[in-house]
């Protein structure tokens, strides 16, 4: 469900989409845009957003969101065939305070990454530990009832 305002005043990034804030953009269509991160982790860290002001994925119709995702593999691919040092890509979502998420409109990260960039993920004590199969079970059993029927393959 988007929300009832296109873009927020107090956000960032619907400044940016406005052009009421600057950005260094790679892409803009009616749907999304792609700019250069001002705090880049590694050089070419770039963000794809859309245009409609929205905190979190779920908030975001189909067309967007694919949109999205399409826009992230094909600068995906632009990071990879680009002269900066780039063997990998982390692409990264930050869904919600609790996952991180620094501004409240949804984002999707694209940074470059090669071999000993500095750049990397903490896990948690515990990860890695594999789980038996009842217990993944009762974890699915649990996601299961939010699963729109035609997506659920029952």
């Amino acid at each position: 469900m988007p929300t009832s305002d296109p873009q927020t005043a107090d956000c960032v990034f619907c400044r940016i989409v406005s052009g009421s804030a600057p950005a260094t953009f790679l892409h803009q269509d009616d749907l999304v845009v792609a700019f250069m991160d001002i705090r880049p982790v590694q050089r070419g860290h770039l963000l794809v957003v859309p245009r409609r002001h929205a905190k979190l994925i779920p908030e975001l119709d189909e067309a967007t969101l694919a949109r999205m995702w399409s826009m992230a593999t094909d600068l995906n691919r632009a990071l990879r065939a680009s002269a900066l040092p780039c063997e990998a890509v982390s692409v990264y979502v930050a869904d919600g305070d609790a996952a991180g998420q620094e501004v409240a409109h949804v984002h999707i990260h694209l940074i470059p990454r090669h071999a000993q960039d500095g750049f990397g993920f903490r896990f948690p004590p515990g990860y890695g530990a594999q789980r038996g199969r009842e217990e993944l079970e009762a974890m699915a059993n649990e996601i299961r009832p939010g699963i729109p029927p035609e997506l659920s393959g029952s």
